[in-house]
């Protein structure tokens, strides 16, 4: 509105009177302009600060945030594995097995690619090998040297382990056996203002250790899972074969060596493995 009176005056210069002319005061005008330009700049810079504080807000809420479902795994495997460092003894010295080429070929050659993983050694019998859940198309493998050393397990061997347990994940039986009740709700919400709540942690670190070292994998977990292995490794007799003979040497040794008695209870067994895989005869 002020620029259109200006403007106004400007286009009237030359039909005023000089006494007329000599009454308007330009360092009024000037002012004009100067303290509308001002205004402007003022309104553009509380404006901004109104966005940056809005912005500023928002990031500082989502700092309270609990993880997300997909964040909420790998956090959770990765403490548990922290918890239980001492008993575990994954940051044990181990020389190089060079796994990491042989299951991505056995991946591959089976149609599985993209997949990410990490293999950690731990010096422990008493979990033969796991699956730990990360990320989407991610796991932590966990192999026992005490265990692959005493069967003396080749690295097919131990990577057709860790394929087992790849589709333990892909089935998710350990997810569903281990996620509280409440975690949907959980994960994801925001605790700004509210007392922390870690109970849904605690509950899964518990519920971790519980199945991991007590409950283990039911024999409906176990049949379906071997059945998936059956049906992948039947057109690759070679990878079939070796499958079988390893669950062999596995049943064998915990018939016969205490120290790996527990296998039985984390995944039951061996020996119905081998007869689940085994050809029906027909009866004539």
């Amino acid at each position: 509105m002020k620029y259109l009176i200006l403007i106004f005056i400007f286009f009237s210069f030359h039909t005023l009177a000089d006494d007329e002319v000599k009454m308007i005061d330009f360092n009024e005008i000037k002012d004009v302009l100067k303290e509308d330009g001002l205004l402007k700049e003022v309104i553009k810079k509380r404006k901004r600060k109104a966005k940056v504080k809005k912005i500023k807000k928002k990031l500082t809420k989502k700092l309270y945030d609990y993880p997300s479902e997909d964040d909420f795994w790998p956090f959770i495997s990765e403490l548990w594995l922290i918890k239980n460092a001492a008993q575990l003894k994954w940051d044990s010295d181990f020389p190089e097995y060079g796994l990491d080429n042989s299951l991505n070929k056995l991946f591959s050659s089976l149609g599985y690619y993209g997949k990410k993983y990490q293999i950690l050694l731990i010096d422990n019998p008493s979990i033969p090998h796991f699956a730990l859940p990360t990320n989407k198309n991610e796991g932590i493998f966990l192999i026992s040297v005490p265990f692959a050393r005493t069967l003396d397990l080749s690295k097919l061997e131990i990577c057709l382990l860790i394929l087992e347990d790849f589709l333990r994940l892909e089935t998710q039986f350990f997810k569903d056996k281990i996620t509280p009740k409440d975690f949907k709700k959980w994960a994801g919400s925001n605790f700004e203002e509210k007392k922390v709540n870690l109970s849904v942690v605690e509950e899964s670190l518990k519920n971790y250790q519980e199945f991991i070292f007590e409950k283990g994998f039911s024999f409906k977990n176990q049949f379906e899972v071997t059945k998936q292995m059956d049906l992948l490794l039947k057109n690759q007799p070679k990878l079939w074969n070796q499958y079988v003979r390893m669950l062999n040497k596995i049943d064998r040794l915990i018939k016969s060596n205490n120290l790996f008695k527990r296998y039985s209870q984390l995944y039951p067994s061996p020996e119905m493995q081998i007869k689940w895989l085994s050809p029906k005869k027909k009866v004539l």
